[in-house]
C-alpha cells in the first residue's frame, strides 16, 4: 500500500509539473508579426499587424505602428506569412481508427483507446485545428469527458474539446454487421426505445460531463436503381422531441446524424442546433433550417472517400453524389455552414481536405475560412473565447505561407500553431 501511495504521489507530481510547462505564464507577452491577418469582421486580410498576447489571451490586436509592443516580449516574426484564427473542426470521432470500428470496440480497451484518441487529438490540433467538437465515444463510455479534462488542466497537450459521450441510437439503429445473430454483442451507442427512456438517457450522459447531446435520426440508407436516396428514420417524432427538450431544458445543444428523410425531418422540426450530413436536403427543410438558425456540417470529403464503395453497393450511386445537389443549394440559399470533417473512419489529420471540396461544391475561400472560425464557435456557443483574433479571446492562432482566401489549399499546409499561447508548431521560422 505504502508503494502504490508513493507511485501515486509521483504520477501526481509528474501531472502537475507537465500541467506547468503546459500552460504559458500570465506574465509572459508574445507579440506575433502578422504579414497578412485574416480579420473575420471585415472577412479580409488586412497587411503588417500585431497580435499581443499576455499568457494565454490576447490583448490587443492592430496597425504595428500602432500597438506597442512591451519590452522583453517574445516577438513572433510571421510577417512573411498570413495568420488566422485557430481553426475548428466541429466534428470530429476521436475515438476512431479507421474503417474497422468494430474490430477496435471488441479487441481495444477504453484506455487503450482513450490513449489513441489522445494522438489523433494532437494529430488534429498540428494541422491547425486548436478547437474540435468530438460527436461520440464509438462504443468507449464516457472516456472523452476524461480526454477533455486532462487536456484542459494541462495534463496532456491538446486542442479545445467539446464532447458527447456515448451518442443515443434505437434499437437496431447502429447495427455491427457481419456477426452472428446468435451473438450477444455490445452496442457502440446508448439504446432508448421510449421518450421517457430517451430523457433518462439525456439526464445520464449530462451527470456524465457531456457537453453535446448527439442522435442518431436517420443511420441505415438505400438507393432505388434510378438514385433516388431512401433513407428510413430510427426514433420517432416524439423520441426525437422528448430528446431535444430534455437536453435544452438543461442547457445543452444537440447534434443530429442524419443524411435525409423523416428522421431528419423530426429533427429539425424539434429545433436541434445542428444536422450532420444532411446530404439530402430538400427546399422545405432547408428554408426550416435558415428559420430556426439550425447549423448544417457537411462533411464532404469524408464520402468522396467512400464514392467507389458506395457505388459498388448502390446501384452505381453514393452519398457523394447526393451532397453534391444538395450542399450547394443550401450554401446558395443562406443556411449557416460549420466545418465538420467527420475524422476517424479516415485518418486524423487529414481532414484539412474538407476545406477543398466546400470550395469546389458552392463556397467560397472566404465563407469555408469563417465556417472553420466564426461559425463553427457560434455553433459551439464559444464565441466569446474562440474563432477570431480579437483582445480577450484564447490565443489560439494558426499560419499558413500564402493566401487562403485566393487558394483554400493553403490550409491543408498549416505551418504555425499556437493554442492558448504556446506555440506547438512553427516552420515559418
Amino acid at each position: 500500500m505504502l508503494m502504490l501511495k508513493k507511485t501515486f504521489a509521483a504520477l501526481l507530481l509528474f501531472a502537475c509539473a507537465f500541467a506547468t510547462a503546459q500552460t504559458p505564464s500570465p506574465d509572459h507577452w508574445v507579440a506575433i508579426r502578422a504579414g497578412r491577418l485574416f480579420d473575420t469582421k471585415s472577412a479580409k486580410l488586412v497587411n503588417n499587424q500585431v497580435v499581443l498576447i499576455r499568457g494565454d489571451r490576447i490583448t490587443e490586436v492592430g496597425p504595428a505602428e500602432r500597438v506597442k509592443v512591451p519590452a522583453g516580449a517574445e516577438v513572433v516574426d510571421l510577417s512573411q506569412s498570413t495568420v488566422l484564427p485557430g481553426l475548428i473542426d466541429a466534428h470530429t470521432h476521436v475515438f476512431g481508427n479507421g474503417p474497422d470500428l468494430e474490430e477496435q470496440f471488441l479487441r481495444d480497451s477504453y484506455q487503450y483507446r482513450t490513449l489513441t484518441a489522445l494522438a489523433n487529438a494532437q494529430k488534429d490540433l498540428m494541422v491547425g485545428f486548436t478547437t474540435l467538437r468530438d460527436l461520440k465515444t464509438l462504443g468507449a463510455s464516457y472516456s472523452d469527458v476524461d480526454l477533455r479534462n486532462a487536456i484542459d488542466r494541462g495534463v496532456v497537450p491538446g486542442p479545445r474539446m467539446q464532447v458527447s459521450t456515448r451518442g443515443l441510437q434505437a434499437t437496431g439503429g447502429f447495427l455491427m454487421n457481419g456477426y452472428s445473430e446468435e451473438l450477444s454483442l455490445p452496442v457502440t451507442l446508448q439504446v432508448v426505445d421510449s421518450p421517457w427512456a430517451a430523457r433518462q438517457a439525456v439526464r445520464e450522459q449530462i451527470a456524465h460531463g457531456t457537453d453535446w447531446i448527439k442522435l442518431y435520426a436517420a443511420y441505415q440508407f438505400h438507393f432505388t436503381e434510378d438514385g433516388k436516396m431512401i433513407v428510413p428514420p430510427t426514433f420517432t417524432a416524439e423520441e426525437v422531441n422528448a430528446i431535444v427538450d430534455e437536453a435544452h431544458r438543461r442547457g445543452h445543444k444537440v447534434s443530429c446524424h442524419a443524411f435525409g428523410g423523416e428522421g431528419l425531418h423530426n429533427c429539425i422540426n424539434a429545433g436541434v442546433e445542428s444536422i450532420e450530413h444532411g446530404v439530402d436536403l430538400d427546399d422545405g427543410e432547408i428554408k426550416m433550417m435558415i428559420q430556426k438558425g439550425i447549423y448544417l456540417v457537411p462533411t464532404l470529403y469524408h464520402y468522396q472517400l467512400d464514392r467507389e464503395e458506395n457505388e459498388k453497393k448502390h446501384h452505381g450511386h453514393s452519398v457523394a453524389e447526393v451532397s453534391e445537389r444538395s450542399f450547394p443549394k443550401a450554401v446558395a440559399a443562406g443556411v449557416k455552414i460549420a466545418f465538420g470533417s467527420g475524422a476517424g473512419p479516415f485518418p486524423h489529420g487529414s481532414q484539412t481536405k474538407e476545406f477543398e471540396y466546400m470550395v469546389k461544391f458552392g463556397m467560397t475561400p472566404v465563407q469555408t475560412i469563417l465556417a472553420a472560425t466564426t461559425g463553427a464557435a457560434q455553433l459551439m456557443g464559444w464565441q466569446d473565447r474562440i474563432g477570431s483574433l480579437e483582445a480577450g479571446k484564447f490565443a489560439d492562432v494558426v499560419a499558413v505561407s500564402g493566401d487562403p482566401t485566393a487558394d483554400i489549399t493553403e490550409l491543408e499546409r498549416v505551418k504555425f500553431v499556437m493554442k492558448g499561447g504556446k506555440i506547438f508548431k512553427n516552420e515559418l521560422k
